[in-house]
């Protein structure tokens, strides 16, 4: 039997500091603080809800992070 996957290890970084935050400084930040997935979405955006370790979730409007999630 194969051994269980180990996830991979994720920024220890709190969501809510990039809120209010241009959103291409706030991508950069958060690049530069070990996220290795960003993704920004406008408000009201339909997408998947899956868990990816390692992703943070940007809600943008007029170019400004709203709201901010991991996974």
């Amino acid at each position: 039997m194969a051994p269980l996957p180990t996830p991979s290890e994720q920024p220890d970084d709190a969501p809510e500091a990039y809120v209010g935050l241009e959103a291409t400084s706030a991508e950069r930040l958060a690049r530069e603080r070990g996220w290795t997935t960003v993704r920004a979405l406008p408000p009201g955006s339909i997408i998947t809800m899956e868990y990816l370790v390692g992703r943070l979730n940007f809600e943008v409007k007029d170019n400004t992070v709203i709201r901010c999630w991991k996974g």
